[in-house]
Protein backbone atom coordinates (compact mmCIF):
# COMPACT_ATOMS: atom_id res chain seq x y z
CA UNK A 1 0.00 0.00 0.00
CA UNK A 2 1.18 3.53 -0.73
CA UNK A 3 2.50 5.37 2.31
CA UNK A 4 0.29 8.43 1.75
CA UNK A 5 -2.82 6.24 1.68
CA UNK A 6 -1.78 4.43 4.84
CA UNK A 7 -1.10 7.72 6.67
CA UNK A 8 -4.55 8.93 5.69
CA UNK A 9 -6.25 5.65 6.64
CA UNK A 10 -4.44 5.66 10.01
CA UNK A 11 -5.68 9.22 10.62
CA UNK A 12 -2.20 10.69 10.96
CA UNK A 13 -3.29 13.45 8.57
CA UNK A 14 -6.66 15.02 7.87
CA UNK A 15 -6.56 14.57 4.10
CA UNK A 16 -4.74 12.47 1.55
CA UNK A 17 -3.20 15.52 -0.07
CA UNK A 18 -1.70 16.49 3.30
CA UNK A 19 -0.36 12.95 3.61
CA UNK A 20 1.26 13.30 0.17
CA UNK A 21 2.86 16.59 1.16
CA UNK A 22 4.10 15.10 4.43
CA UNK A 23 5.65 12.10 2.69
CA UNK A 24 7.19 13.96 -0.23
CA UNK A 25 8.38 16.81 1.99
CA UNK A 26 10.91 14.62 3.77
CA UNK A 27 9.05 14.47 7.09
CA UNK A 28 8.60 10.70 7.01
CA UNK A 29 11.23 8.00 7.48
CA UNK A 30 10.54 4.40 6.57
CA UNK A 31 12.64 1.97 8.64
CA UNK A 32 15.14 4.76 9.28
CA UNK A 33 15.49 5.83 5.63
CA UNK A 34 14.16 9.22 4.57
CA UNK A 35 11.66 8.91 1.74
CA UNK A 36 10.98 11.49 -0.93
CA UNK A 37 7.99 9.95 -2.66
CA UNK A 38 4.42 9.47 -1.51
CA UNK A 39 4.17 6.32 -3.61
CA UNK A 40 6.67 4.39 -1.47
CA UNK A 41 5.20 1.05 -0.43
CA UNK A 42 4.59 0.29 3.23
CA UNK A 43 4.00 -3.20 4.63
CA UNK A 44 3.20 -4.81 7.97
CA UNK A 45 6.16 -4.61 10.35
CA UNK A 46 7.59 -1.38 8.95
CA UNK A 47 8.47 1.42 11.37
CA UNK A 48 7.54 4.96 10.38
CA UNK A 49 9.11 8.01 11.99
CA UNK A 50 6.95 11.04 11.29
CA UNK A 51 7.99 14.58 12.13
CA UNK A 52 5.01 16.85 12.58
CA UNK A 53 4.99 20.45 13.76
CA UNK A 54 5.82 19.98 17.43
CA UNK A 55 5.97 16.24 17.82
CA UNK A 56 7.70 13.13 16.57
CA UNK A 57 5.58 10.05 16.00
CA UNK A 58 7.11 6.58 15.81
CA UNK A 59 4.55 4.13 14.49
CA UNK A 60 4.93 0.42 13.79
CA UNK A 61 2.57 -0.78 11.08
CA UNK A 62 0.39 -3.63 12.40
CA UNK A 63 -2.21 -3.91 9.65
CA UNK A 64 -3.40 -2.60 6.31
CA UNK A 65 -6.79 -1.04 5.73
CA UNK A 66 -9.20 -1.02 2.83
CA UNK A 67 -10.96 2.19 3.82
CA UNK A 68 -10.62 5.16 6.16
CA UNK A 69 -12.60 4.17 9.20
CA UNK A 70 -13.27 5.69 12.57
CA UNK A 71 -10.55 6.61 15.04
CA UNK A 72 -10.82 3.36 17.04
CA UNK A 73 -10.46 1.40 13.79
CA UNK A 74 -7.47 3.51 12.78
CA UNK A 75 -5.73 2.82 16.09
CA UNK A 76 -5.73 -0.89 15.22
CA UNK A 77 -3.51 -0.19 12.19
CA UNK A 78 -0.43 0.79 14.18
CA UNK A 79 1.44 0.48 17.45
CA UNK A 80 2.60 3.79 18.87
CA UNK A 81 6.28 3.58 19.86
CA UNK A 82 6.66 7.32 20.42
CA UNK A 83 8.47 8.31 23.60
CA UNK A 84 6.20 9.88 26.20
CA UNK A 85 6.35 13.66 26.31
CA UNK A 86 8.79 14.93 28.88
CA UNK A 87 7.03 16.29 31.95
CA UNK A 88 7.42 19.99 32.32
CA UNK A 89 9.75 20.93 35.12
CA UNK A 90 8.16 22.57 38.10
CA UNK A 91 9.01 25.96 36.71
CA UNK A 92 8.00 29.02 38.63
CA UNK A 93 8.63 32.33 36.95
CA UNK A 94 10.64 34.91 38.81
CA UNK A 95 8.58 37.53 40.61
CA UNK A 96 7.52 40.15 38.16
CA UNK A 97 7.40 37.66 35.28
CA UNK A 98 4.32 35.86 34.06
CA UNK A 99 3.81 32.55 32.35
CA UNK A 100 3.71 32.70 28.57
CA UNK A 101 0.12 33.05 27.43
CA UNK A 102 -1.13 34.14 30.84
CA UNK A 103 -2.54 37.36 29.41
CA UNK A 104 -2.37 40.82 30.86
CA UNK A 105 -1.73 41.19 34.56
CA UNK A 106 -4.70 42.20 36.63
CA UNK A 107 -4.71 45.30 38.78
CA UNK A 108 -3.94 43.14 41.80
CA UNK A 109 -1.00 41.49 39.97
CA UNK A 110 0.40 44.89 38.99
CA UNK A 111 0.23 46.09 42.60
CA UNK A 112 2.12 43.01 43.74
CA UNK A 113 4.75 43.46 41.03
CA UNK A 114 5.22 47.13 41.89
CA UNK A 115 5.46 46.44 45.63
CA UNK A 116 8.03 43.69 45.02
CA UNK A 117 10.14 45.88 42.75
CA UNK A 118 9.83 48.83 45.10
CA UNK A 119 8.17 51.08 42.53
CA UNK A 120 5.83 53.24 44.58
Amino acid sequence: MRIDKWLWYARVTKSRSLAQKLASGGSVRLNGDKISSASKAVKVGDVLTITKERQILILKVKAMATRRGSYPEACLLYEDLSPPPSPKADFRPAPGQRDAGAGRPTKRDRRRIHSFLGDD
